[in-house]
């Protein structure tokens, strides 16, 4: 054997032994195929198809982050004009995408104007129907239109940090494609998924708002009967629980009157963690740690209100509303009757960020693991009924440039495999149709390069120089399909979900693994074979 040849050999058993260590995850060989099939188990993880667990589609609510941006605007608008001594007699939302400035002094409307426009360009400013100096702001389509997307891309990537924060075994989380408002989220594995929607859910809206009425209220109708019948402006009714400490009986829900207007957000935590309470044995709090734009607000903001309550608002419900005692700079806490695992899964739902707008379930079904059983049965049985039909009708066409075929297929499939258990891919029942195709273009590779040998054969051609003509000349196009095919499904991985990029990855792998296989270790057996042949010996193809 030549050492060109040799060192071949010695290349194709290195890939053999690293794909069977890769397979079988053991340093040496195992005792029996249960404890393969367990190590292979653990390397390779099934999607939600195979294993089962829980499919679930939220709808973000768009409307409520507008709303927001509304309610941030009026806000802003009403220090403006306090500033600059610009006259007016209300300010109001009139709904998500409309703001009514009532009664703007003549005198100073041109100066109104004039801070809309330059200071308020996402609003566009025209007279009120119907109001003697007044003005009615409505939000620019374009901005509605960054907004939405922006609510979408942000919701998405909460979600995603907080389902991965939860430990899950490559969990989905993706655009459904068929509505802009929708997010798809797959948990492959999670047969009772209770905990990670309620960590979905968790809206983590955190907003830390003064308190506009030290009372509280058994109602809402309560609350609004003391002012009256209508709220002072710029204020909210929020629903909360009381702070009292008695041992009674669980805290009874009252209602709070807040400032609109937060005065710092979960936008502005950079940091939250769990931690026991030092004030009520056995119960857990959170403390959070603001971004320093947000600490040069809260300190002067608890420096000035110091006697007064502030209301700790998470998901549009009061949690505590304690007196401000002192100045706070750049920390907080939230108390209140948590457990260690509610404390930790909203320390988590605070740290992965924000969510912009809350979510609702439009969708939700669990796949059963016999489902998936079921599915790998049927896929397994496919592949293996492919690969042995495949096998007999290469041996039996090809003779035994046929087995040389076989070979190369079988360590196609085991590259495949052991890449798989090294990166930790999840197989889903799509990702089974990849390898079935797979094992289709491997088939097609050989086919290409054997009728080449055989024509070059039949031209009067020489063992050697047929083999060599025929695995050059079918190289360029076995690389020209491979290619097409690698890129489209590059484009696959890139805009397709969970199954779909399975598909994809299994896909690219064998093709890949296929190049080496056809055109390296291939063509090293039928060197080997050529080189102990005679001069007059035939090639058996």
């Amino acid at each position: 054997m030549n050492p060109q040849l040799k060192w071949k050999f010695v290349l194709i058993l290195i890939v053999v032994l690293v794909c069977i260590y890769g397979v079988i995850g053991l340093p040496v060989f195992p005792t029996s195929w249960a404890q393969v099939k367990d190590n292979l188990a653990n390397r390779i993880q099934l999607g939600l198809d195979l294993k089962g667990g829980s499919h679930l589609v939220l709808q973000v609510q768009i409307e409520e982050a507008i709303g927001q941006r509304c309610d941030q605007t009026i806000d802003q608008l009403t220090k403006q004009l306090h500033d600059k001594n610009i006259g007016f007699s209300e300010i109001r939302r009139v709904d998500d995408t409309h703001i009514l400035v009532r009664g703007v002094d003549p005198v100073t409307s041109g100066e109104f104007r004039d801070l809309v426009n330059n200071q308020f360009t996402d609003w566009s400013t025209a007279p009120a129907a119907g109001e003697t100096n007044g003005y009615l702001l409505a939000i620019k389509p374009s901005v509605i239109a960054d907004l939405r997307t922006q609510t979408m891309e942000q919701s998405l990537e909460t979600i995603t940090r907080r389902i991965n924060a939860l430990g899950l075994t490559e969990p989905t989380v993706a655009f459904t494609g068929r509505s802009d408002d929708e997010i798809l989220v797959q948990l492959p594995g999670e047969g009772d998924p209770t905990r990670a929607k309620s960590v979905i859910q968790a809206g983590g809206q955190l907003a830390l708002t003064l308190v506009a009425d030290s009372q509280t209220y058994p109602s809402e109708n309560a609350a609004l009967a003391a002012h009256g019948g209508v709220l002072p402006p710029g204020t909210e009714i929020v629903p909360g629980r009381s702070d009292s400490t008695s041992s009674s009986g669980p805290p009874q829900q009252v209602f709070y009157v807040l400032d609109r207007a937060p005065i710092v957000t979960g936008q502005d935590l950079v940091g939250a963690t769990p931690q026991p309470s030092t004030e009520y044995p056995g119960q857990f709090e959170i403390n959070f740690h603001l971004s320093t734009a947000a600490a040069a607000r809260f300190g002067p903001f608890t420096q000035n209100n110091i006697g007064k309550a502030m209301a700790i608002v998470l998901d549009h419900h009061v949690y505590t509303a304690p007196v401000i005692r002192g100045r706070i700079e750049d920390n907080g806490q939230i108390s209140g009757n948590f457990s260690e695992d509610s404390a930790k899964d909203l320390a988590l739902v605070l740290r992965a960020g924000a969510l912009p707008a809350s979510i609702k379930y439009l969708e939700e079904r669990t796949v059963g693991p016999s489902l998936g059983a079921d599915s790998i049965r049927e896929g397994v049985r496919a592949s293996l009924g492919s690969i042995i039909v495949v096998m007999i009708f290469l041996v039996f066409y090809y003779r035994l440039s046929g087995v040389n075929a076989v070979v190369a297929l079988v360590l196609n499939l085991m590259i495949l495999v052991a890449f798989m258990a090294y990166v930790g891919a999840v197989l889903t029942l799509p990702g089974i149709a990849g390898v079935i195709l797979t094992i289709g273009m491997g088939v097609d590779s050989n086919v290409l390069v054997f009728e080449r040998i055989r024509e070059e054969l039949r031209n009067g051609k020489a063992p050697a120089p047929a083999v060599d003509i025929g695995f050059d000349r079918a190289f360029l196009t076995i690389i020209d399909t491979h290619v097409t095919t690698i890129v489209s499904a590059v484009f696959l991985f890139l805009f397709g979900t969970g199954p779909v990029r399975g598909f994809a990855v299994t896909l690219v792998i064998g093709l890949l693994a296929n190049v080496f296989t056809s055109i390296y270790v291939s063509r090293a057996i039928f060197d080997f074979h050529v080189s102990r042949m005679d001069r007059q010996g035939r090639l058996s193809i």
